[in-house]
Parts: structure tokens; C-alpha cells; sequence
């Protein structure tokens, strides 16, 4: 994906921070929207199209947490980077867990914002480059995944999952039996680990355990110190 063509909605209510960092995008070659309040952030985000939202949580109007929950609702895929308070440590296991992608604590460098947007376009690339080789449907026990299209299925039912959701499915599922490590697992799926995703990784697999629970076949094992286990018992 090539920078020029990025374009990125910025929405921050601080005035001056709002200016460095819509100055610094635009220095590295980004297009960026910018808006003052959560009201003006999904007016924007329903008219235009971008590729990465960089989304402060205390907002006037409409804060962060709501409008994510709202660009999930119709997007799944595109990342979202929380701006959050260093002392809010439920505000970023809160963004993580209702759609956010990663965060950054005030205040930050825009070196750091700019390797996070760097790596989530490059993540975006590498995804669309390997989905063209790969069959879009998997068969999970009695369940059908979809992760190009972030859906799972059952006896007609079909669950629409979030990005980070396929993600953990997917990297499941090419791991079935195994025993995987917290650390391996928010690495390949988050990209990194630290205390907050972590956190927010238990968040997580009690959902997935919730979704898969109409096929007692599926287990999602918590071992103890090290990981957990995903396996599926043959039918006999």
C-alpha cells in the first residue's frame, strides 16, 4: 500500500496535539481527516473512505469507545488506534476489547504513532496479498469460518466475528492440538504483548468459547502458566 494514497481519519479534540499530529501525517505522505468531537469523527467516516482511524477515547459529544462500537458495526476491518490517558488502565482493555486494534498512552512520540500505523498498513497488505491464495472457507468442527469475510456459521445461524476475533480463529485453527503460548499467540495475532493485551487476549477467548459452544467437540483449553490448547474431537 503505498503511503500517498493512505488516508487517515484523525480525531482528537485537543487543539494543539490535533495540529502535530495532523502536521506530521501530512509530513510523512498521509492523507488526513480531522475531526474535534466523536459527532464529526462518524459524520466524516460515513461520507469518506480510509484506510486507519487514529481515535482519541475522551471525546466531547460522542467518546471514542462509542464511535468504534459504531464503525464496527459496518466495518470490521479497518484499524483502529486508540489515544488513551497513561493512568486509564480500563480504558485500554476496554478500546481492545470492543474493536480497537492497539493504543498508544498520552503522551506519546510521533515516531511511535507512526511505526503502529506503518506496521497495521503493512499487516493490511500482507493479508489482502495471502487471502487471493487461500480458500475462504473452513470447515471448524460443526461451524463454517469464514475469515475473509469475518463470519462463522451454524446450522443456518451466522455470527458476524470482528477483525481481531478471525484473527484469533484463524491462528487457532492452524494450530489445532497444539500447546501456544500467551506470548505466541499476541505476537501473531496483536503483533506484540504487554500486560494490556494480554488482558484483553481472556477477553477474547471467553467469547470465542461462547460462539463455539453449540459443538461440545470444540474445546479451548486453559493451561495453566502457559497458554491455552484449541482441539476438536473427531466425531466417532
Amino acid at each position: 500500500m503505498n503511503a500517498t494514497r493512505v488516508k487517515i481519519l484523525l480525531v482528537e479534540d485537543d487543539e494543539a496535539l490535533r495540529f502535530i499530529v495532523k502536521d506530521n501525517l501530512e509530513e510523512n505522505n498521509y492523507l488526513v481527516e480531522i475531526a474535534e468531537d466523536g459527532e464529526r469523527a462518524l459524520a466524516l467516516f460515513n461520507t469518506s473512505r480510509f484506510d486507519i482511524i487514529v481515535l482519541d477515547v475522551m471525546l466531547p459529544k460522542i467518546d471514542g469507545f462509542k464511535v468504534a462500537g459504531t464503525v464496527r458495526k459496518t466495518n470490521q476491518q479497518i484499524p483502529i488506534i486508540f489515544l488513551t490517558a497513561r493512568a486509564m488502565t480500563e480504558d485500554k482493555i476496554t478500546g481492545l476489547t470492543i474493536g480497537g486494534d492497539d493504543y498508544i498512552s498520552k503522551p506519546f512520540s510521533m515516531e511511535e504513532l507512526l511505526l503502529k500505523i506503518k506496521i497495521f498498513l503493512k499487516r493490511s497488505q500482507s493479508k489482502h496479498i495471502s487471502n487471493t491464495s487461500q480458500l475462504k472457507t473452513k470447515q471448524v468442527g460443526k461451524f463454517l469460518f469464514n475469515c475473509d469475510d469475518l463470519t462463522l456459521s451454524a446450522n443456518g445461524d451466522t455470527r458476524t466475528l470482528t477483525l481481531k476475533e478471525a484473527e484469533l480463529i484463524r491462528y487457532f485453527t492452524e494450530n489445532s492440538n497444539k500447546v501456544l503460548s500467551r506470548n505466541d499467540i499476541l505476537q501473531n495475532v496483536w503483533g506484540s504483548n504487554d500486560y494490556y493485551l494480554g488482558r484483553s487476549l481472556d477477553v477474547f477467548i471467553s467469547r470465542l468459547r461462547k460462539y463455539f459452544k453449540a459443538d461440545t467437540n470444540i474445546k479451548i483449553t486453559n493451561l495453566h502458566g502457559i497458554g491455552f490448547r484449541f482441539s476438536i474431537k473427531k466425531e466417532e
